[in-house]
């Protein structure tokens, strides 16, 4: 991890956005009313994206924590997640897996660590770096 003032405010962070996802990913879909009618037909043909977007934002999140050493284990670490989600849609019956998503999971982590690499990464830092800063008035804005 980055030395970080606030590294338990970051973990619990981390935390609190993987349970989100875990659980946004187990929850019944939303854009089915019930069987027959769908609310959102549209959205149907945008899962892949969704989970692609879902899994670039966490890449980048991490990235922020992380050094560029460690970017390979996270990318393996939500690789895992994403697989472990897909393993957990086949338990309930209002969800299903399929392999597609984990691999529009893969995209958005090689995305996200594509985009930390050309200079995302490490973002956490200078959050706590311009937080210092305004609160003890030394001008970095």
């Amino acid at each position: 991890m980055l030395p970080l003032r606030h590294a338990r405010f970051w973990r619990v962070a981390d935390l609190v956005l993987l349970v989100l996802v875990f659980l946004s990913a187990l929850m019944p879909a939303v854009w089915f009313w019930d069987d027959r009618v769908k609310i959102l037909s549209w959205f149907d043909n945008s899962d892949k994206f969704l989970h692609a977007a879902t899994f670039f934002v966490l890449a980048v999140w991490f990235a922020g924590q992380y050094r560029r050493p460690s970017y390979w284990r996270i990318a393996a670490g939500l690789m895992l997640f994403g697989c472990i989600i897909e393993l957990c849609q086949l338990l309930v019956s209002y969800r299903m897996a399929d392999w597609a998503d984990v691999a529009a999971n893969t995209v958005g982590i090689i995305i996200g660590f594509t985009v930390a690499i050309a200079g995302v990464g490490g973002w956490s830092l200078r959050i706590e770096e311009w937080y210092l800063a305004r609160q003890t008035g030394s001008g970095i804005d």
